[in-house]
């Protein structure tokens, strides 16, 4: 017998990420030493208090029930206090925090919650390619607004139509910003909650890459913005702050009605997370040891960053430092598309790259490095992309 997909999974984007794995794994496979530079997943292992922390709840036999609904109060406690002591916003852990099996599940699953078919939702051109997902599963239309270099990847919400701005139920923001690495200032967040009350438009924030910025600046988070919480949410994964990218475990904090909606579709879809890994995650954020694990997470990457831009610019390969994330975004050299420079150096370094217009149109003319390899390797990987001596 023969099952076909529906017209729901048949109309869903292709998963981009999953292309550049194969050409990498096709690459990898005929002996080549390959430096990958495309992938986004932290490299070093989970803090140790946190692991020791999981052993210790793993083993209680009373965490191996089934968990609430709606997670643990003890968990949505320790997430608004978290965002109070870090960020100074407060929130009613019952009616503004959220629990999520990471951040992913909570930025696909929200089109669905909240918005009707043909409404319309407001994306960032490039952003994070599952945004899409969200997009076909709830179907809903979408609109993208540019991010450019010449405004600091920040959007010009100016320069949205009325008409489109009009239209909008939800807008996706995220800083710090993958690809571009951008991080967004204080007067952004203050014109980003007038333009939301104005058109009524809900903010969500992707705040993944909260805790990663550099040269001694921590990136703000939009709920510090007076005004936030009345018009959006934000997300917090402990992917990234954490090196937890597998675990899966994030929450929402903000709007009450958003967070509830949040919480409704999470309870015909989960039974929440293992508490078992809840109480784990309460002790990651609690833990007297949770500020310098982050801080040396922090100080390494940025130790990578500026390897990797010193020897760019030895080559003449000039950078867009990034203020935050674990990437740096890079030109293409002129004669190149985002995705020829990048076949090439797969083909003739062996160096992996992810091309920018995998993210949007607007991606085009750039790739994105991730600074997930060791300093040693990352300018080793542009040694190899300087004997091509593109950019003489």
């Amino acid at each position: 017998m023969e099952f076909t997909e529906s017209r729901l999974l048949q109309g869903l984007p292709k998963q981009f990420f999953a292309n550049l794995v194969a050409k990498v794994n096709a690459k990898v496979a005929t002996g080549a030493d390959v430096i990958n530079l495309g992938q986004g997943n932290p490299d070093k292992p989970t803090p140790e208090y946190i692991v020791e922390a999981t052993q210790k709840w793993v083993a209680d036999p009373a965490t191996h029930k089934y968990s609430r609904f709606r997670g643990l109060p003890a968990f949505k406690k320790a997430a608004a206090d978290f965002y109070e002591e870090k960020y100074g916003a407060c929130f009613n852990p019952e009616k503004e925090v959220a629990i999520l099996g990471g951040s992913k599940i909570g930025l696909v699953e929200l089109p669905w919650a909240l918005m009707n078919p043909g409404d319309t939702l407001l994306l960032p051109d490039p952003g994070y390619p599952d945004y899409l997902s969200g997009a076909a599963l709830g179907k809903v239309k979408y609109e993208t607004y540019p991010l450019k270099e010449e405004n600091y990847f920040l959007p010009n919400l100016n320069d949205i139509p009325k008409e489109v701005a009009e239209r909008a139920k939800l807008i996706y923001v995220n800083y710090p910003n993958n690809p571009t690495g951008a991080v967004a200032t204080p007067g952004f967040y203050e014109q980003l909650v007038a333009w939301a009350k104005k058109y009524h438009v809900g903010v969500i924030s992707d705040f993944a890459y909260g805790a990663l910025g550099f040269d001694g600046k921590t990136p703000i988070s939009f709920m510090q913005t007076p005004g936030a919480k009345e018009v959006g949410i934000e997300f917090y994964t402990y992917s990234k702050t954490f090196n937890m990218a597998g675990w899966r475990i994030a929450f929402a904090v903000g709007n009450r009605d958003i967070i509830e909606a949040l919480n409704l579709i999470q309870d015909h879809l989960f039974v929440s997370l293992f508490p078992a890994l809840q109480y784990a995650a309460i002790d990651a954020i609690t833990d007297p040891r949770r500020d310098r694990a982050i801080q040396e997470n922090v100080a390494r990457y940025q130790e990578r960053r500026d390897a990797f831009i010193q020897a760019a610019e030895r080559i003449g390969w000039h950078p867009i430092v990034p203020g935050g994330t674990f990437y740096t975004y890079m030109p293409v050299p002129k004669g190149y598309t985002s995705q020829s420079f990048a076949d090439l150096l797969l083909d003739k370094t062996a160096v992996a790259v992810a091309p920018a217009n995998g993210f949007g149109q607007h991606g085009e003319g750039y790739v994105r490095i991730g600074l997930l390899i060791e300093p040693e390797r990352l300018v080793e990987a542009v040694e190899r992309i300087g004997n091509l001596h593109l950019f003489d």
